[in-house]
């Protein structure tokens, strides 16, 4: 039993990384969710501020429009980046939750195989123990079986 004991702690540490790899990539798939939707309303903010339809009573007017319609598509452009850059990184979060799952599979497997042989060996033992006792119980059977055959 001393194999599967050892395992142990390997075992805890590693659904310890397993645990600590998956709550990354949970806080790291809400920062994703909240740029998904910061890009959502802001293509909805520039989409509509741009098809609406304003008087635009002068040319500096119309200058501050086409200026406040590029910083909105510049920032669209910058928070879809954002969105690529963490996609990246859930993904590469993912990754390494299938890894730690992996690994952790790998050494539970290890852990369950020493735990079959070291049950193999205590059903041997056990076996033995009482074929040992069988044998003791026949011995001493024919030994009082000879000796109340001899004393009649």
């Amino acid at each position: 039993m001393n194999q599967s004991r050892r395992m142990d702690p390997l075992l805890r540490r590693a659904q310890d990384l397993q645990d600590e790899v998956a709550r990354d990539l949970a806080e790291r798939q809400k920062t994703l969710d909240t740029h998904v939707s910061r890009l959502a309303e802001l293509r909805t903010y520039a989409e509509e501020y741009a098809n609406a339809q304003m008087a635009a009573t002068s040319p500096a007017q119309l200058m501050n429009r086409r200026a406040f319609l590029d910083r909105l598509d510049s920032a669209v452009q910058q928070q879809s980046q954002t969105v690529d850059r963490n996609r990246e990184h859930v993904d590469t979060e993912r990754a390494r939750l299938l890894l730690a799952s992996r690994d952790k599979q790998v050494l539970e497997q290890l852990a369950a195989s020493y735990r079959a042989q070291e049950k193999q060996v205590l059903d041997r033992r056990d076996q033995r123990e009482m074929d040992d006792l069988g044998a003791r119980r026949v011995r001493q059977a024919q030994t009082g079986a000879g000796d109340s055959g001899e004393s009649a």
